[in-house]
This record gives structure tokens, C-alpha cells and sequence, in this order.
């Protein structure tokens, strides 16, 4: 038999319960529906004496909604209308986290959270492992020595090479260009492949989405070329027009350079079909990897681009390495790019033969232990499979942004058929150096500002926002925690908009 207790005191006591769980960080979503399970609980918790519970459903119905109202009336607490219930994905992927050492650090006393990922991953300790050894073991020059150390090294970078074009399914090795990153190999197409076959009223497109090293280096060279830069537009989803894509291509199109994946607001382009129409009217094709290469699987001789390009240190390897992959015909006829030791055959002072592809494009010392490390990481992801993080992250990507839909006046930007890796959004009335300063308090690490996409942000009528950006090891329950900020965001005194 329940004790009594009047309706008023137990509304006002269960009130002040779920502002203290709102306030020491618990979701909206998180709170169970006032059943009377609950109610007995709470009855127990309080040892409340007075007078009876009513004992038919209809009190309980007219007590919850006293308690919603009584909610609703307070500045400071979460306005709720009713109680939401999402259900967190399975994480299959959180066991993968006690690899990565950082993620154990706390920052400003909180456990971090690494939502960081587009601009860079943190890194397994068998990457952090992969280049100590080296540089304890194995380190000396590639290609130049005939010493024990010279060898082991050399074997072990040319492994690495065999591991690159394997993973995203190149023909062979041959077909890969180590560089520093993403924008230099751009950077490297543009001054051989672009310089020998851009000219004078040749078009060049590029799509909206795209980050500033996949359209400046296409807006130098066809101001130097006198040639065209067009941009393929999106719609307000953040997706390609492919109509208008398909109008735009056509017999002055030399070539296309598109991201397989938005950087800003985690568009998946449909690459395939784009690099299909482009090939029909004789174009190239330059696919910027970047934001695909650490969240799907990649094959390169399906997808038929000409040009594959992507960093080491977005895919859990190391910073200062990246991957051009270029078929191999198209690698063969050109140039190289910078000259110097270790890509030359033969050097006199009046003439030089240089080395074929792709030692022709790797000019000095290489990073020889980031690559090593890169290998490393492809050794990583492929030991977990890229089809089961994929699988994984759509789940947690579609679980964030359900979470987020419901803080108020928070805003997604853009919402894409097929959203990858980004999250981006704003909060209106909260200035991004305050929601930065928040979310670091909490030990949420996620980048504000335009995220070199500028263009891309314009079209949204934005100049900076939030992005969230996700890695295999990110969980439902960090997905929940940064909700929980941003619900106190909305409410704290710091900020404009209160």
C-alpha cells in the first residue's frame, strides 16, 4: 500500500529531480516517461509521508502534464512538450578504442572526445609503434645504400607502396605517388598533368562542396592558362545537381575535380555516375579522397577515376604523408614536378634522364617513417574491415543527427541524401567562440569557422559554423554528452540569446 503524498509536492519534487539530472548534464531524451514504476521509485527515494497516490491512471496523465507545465515555465530549463525516446545504436566499433592512447587523456578534468576527425584522426599505438621502431631500428636512407639499414629500410617503404595500392584496389604499386598530403598532391597534378593539358578557353569544373585545395590550385592554373573555372552547383539538401552537372560538361571540358566526400557538410557525391558522364565527353577526372579514404571502402579501378588523391593523418596515420594514385598511362606522360636526388637515371651538366613513375615524382628524401606509418594504419583499418566501420558510422551518424534535431534553435546545415564523417551546424543566438569555449570545458574537442569551404558555406548563407566530424571510435554515449552540452548551451548565462 503507497504512502501519501499530495500531488503538488510530489510535482514540485519531481521537477526539481529532472532539473538537477538537465543540469548535471543528463538529456531530455534520456529521461524515462513517468510511469508508475517510476513514480514508486521516486516515491521511495524522497520518503515522503502524506497523503495517497491517486490510484487511477487519469491522476497520473493530469500530474504529468503539471509537471511538463511547470517545466515549460522556467527560463532555465529545457522547454519539453513530451518526452522523447532514441534508441543509441549498438557501438561494435568502442572495443577499437583502447588502442588509441590520447582518447585516455582528460582535458579541463573531463574525458576527451575526439570530435575533430575531418581535420584530422587520432592514431592507434600500432602507428605510434610502426614509426618508433623504425626510427629505434631500422632508420637510413631508401634506394641509395647497400648497408644492412639501407635495405631493411628500402624493403620496408616499397611494402608500404604494395599495401597503398591494395587497399584501394589499384592495378598495381606503380600507380602510387607517395606525397606530404591531399593538397600537394593536387597541387602536383595541376603542375604536370594540369600544365600539359590545360589551355587557352579549355574549362575546368569544380563542384560548390569543394575545400580550398581542390579549387585554388584549378583557379591559379586557369588564370595562367586563360582557361575557365566552372563550378557545379548543389541544391539547398547540399546535394549535386546532376542535370545541371551533365549541362555544364562538354567538349571544352579538359577536366573535372570534384571531392568524393564534402568536407564541411559530409556530402557523399555520386562520383561514380559524375566520372562516368565526365569520361563520355573526353574529360579527366581528379577525385579528392580525403574525406572518403578513412570511412569506406575504395576502388579506385571501379570507380575509373584518373586521379585518386588522399592524406595519411585523416586515416589514422601519420601527419606529412598522402597518396596520389593515377593510372598509369596518364602517370607516365608527365613531367615530373620537382627534380633533385633519388628520381634521375642518369645527370650530366648539359642533359639528365629521369626515373620512371613513380620514383620520377618523388624527388629527395622521403618521409620514409610517416610512410611506414601509413602502412601501418592501412594494416589497421583492414584488420577491423572498411565495410564494418562504414556500416558502423552510418549508424552513429544517423544517431547524431536525430540527437541534435532536438536542441532548440540548433540548426543542421545542409541535409544530404547520403551524409558522411561532417555534421555541421549553428545555434541561434550562441556565438561560436562561446559554444567552442563550452563544448572545450566539457572535453569536446570539434572545429568552429569555415573549414576551408568558403564557397561551399556561402551558398548556405553562412560565413562559420560548428562541425562535429566523426572516427571509428567515436560512441552513442560522446554522440549524448555533446547533446547534453548543447542543451545547456541554450541556457547558460554567458550567452546571447538567453
Amino acid at each position: 500500500m503507497h504512502e501519501r503524498i499530495d500531488e503538488a509536492t510530489f510535482v514540485q519534487s519531481m521537477a526539481q529531480t529532472l532539473m538537477r539530472e538537465l543540469a548535471s548534464g543528463a538529456a531530455v531524451s534520456s529521461i524515462p516517461p513517468i510511469t508508475d514504476a517510476a513514480r514508486d521509485a521516486h516515491h521511495a527515494s524522497q520518503n515522503s509521508v502524506t497523503t495517497p497516490f491517486p490510484e487511477a491512471a487519469t491522476g497520473w496523465a493530469e500530474t504529468d502534464a503539471a509537471i511538463h507545465r511547470l517545466l515549460s515555465q522556467l527560463t532555465f530549463a529545457y522547454p519539453i512538450s513530451a518526452p522523447t525516446h532514441l534508441h543509441a545504436p549498438a557501438a561494435p566499433l568502442a572495443g577499437y578504442r583502447r588502442d588509441f592512447p590520447i582518447l585516455q587523456r582528460h582535458v579541463h578534468g573531463k574525458p576527451l572526445i575526439w570530435f575533430d576527425n575531418a581535420a584530422t584522426s587520432q592514431k592507434p599505438q600500432a602507428v605510434i609503434d610502426a614509426i618508433s621502431n623504425f626510427y629505434t631500428h631500422h632508420n637510413a636512407n631508401i634506394h641509395r645504400g647497400n648497408h644492412h639499414l639501407s635495405q631493411q629500410a628500402s624493403a620496408m617503404f616499397d611494402a608500404v607502396r604494395d599495401r597503398v595500392a591494395t587497399f584501394i584496389q589499384a592495378p598495381s604499386a606503380a600507380n602510387i605517388v607517395f606525397v606530404r598530403g591531399t593538397t600537394e598532391g593536387i597541387n602536383f597534378i595541376a603542375n604536370t598533368f594540369g600544365e600539359c593539358q590545360i589551355h587557352a578557353g579549355d574549362e575546368v569544373l569544380v563542384s560548390q562542396l569543394e575545400h580550398h585545395s581542390n579549387i585554388l590550385p584549378w583557379q591559379k592554373l586557369c588564370q595562367q592558362k586563360n582557361a575557365i573555372l566552372r563550378v557545379i552547383p548543389i541544391d539547398q539538401q547540399g546535394d549535386i545537381l546532376l542535370e545541371d552537372y551533365q549541362a555544364l560538361l562538354s567538349k571544352k571540358t579538359k577536366l573535372v575535380a570534384i571531392s568524393h566526400v564534402s568536407n564541411v557538410i559530409g556530402t557523399l557525391l555520386p562520383v561514380q555516375e559524375m566520372i562516368a558522364l565526365a569520361h563520355h565527353q573526353g574529360a579527366y577526372v581528379v577525385l579528392d579522397g580525403a574525406q572518403s579514404i578513412p570511412h569506406l571502402p575504395i576502388n579506385v579501378t571501379a570507380l575509373d577515376c584518373d586521379f585518386f588523391v588522399f592524406s595519411g593523418h585523416k586515416m589514422y596515420g601519420p601527419t606529412g604523408v598522402g597518396v596520389v594514385y593515377g593510372k598509369q598511362h596518364l602517370l607516365e606522360s608527365l613531367p615530373p614536378w620537382q627534380v633533385g636526388g633519388g628520381m634521375i637515371q642518369h645527370v650530366t651538366f648539359t642533359e639528365s634522364r629521369y626515373a620512371q613513375s613513380p620514383q620520377r615524382f618523388e624527388a629527395g628524401t622521403a618521409s620514409i617513417a610517416d610512410v611506414i606509418g601509413l602502412g601501418a594504419a592501412i594494416d589497421y583499418l583492414q584488420s577491423i574491415g572498411m565495410a564494418t566501420i562504414q556500416h558502423a558510422e552510418q549508424q552513429l551518424m544517423a544517431y547524431a543527427v536525430a540527437q541534435l534535431e532536438q536542441v532548440p534553435k540548433l540548426r543542421l546545415i545542409a541535409a544530404p541524401r547520403h551524409r558522411i564523417g561532417a555534421l555541421p551546424f549553428i545555434i541561434e543566438g550562441v556565438t561560436l567562440e562561446d559554444l567552442a569555449r563550452h563544448l572545450d570545458q566539457a572535453g569536446i574537442a570539434l572545429r568552429i569557422g569555415h573549414h576551408c569551404a568558403q564557397p561551399a558555406l556561402a551558398f548556405f548563407n553562412q560565413q562559420r559554423v560548428a562541425r562535429a566530424s566523426f572516427g571509428l571510435y567515436n560512441t552513442p554515449a560522446e554522440i549524448d554528452q555533446l547533446t547534453r552540452v548543447l542543451l545547456r548551451c541554450n541556457y547558460s548565462d554567458g550567452y546571447s540569446g538567453k
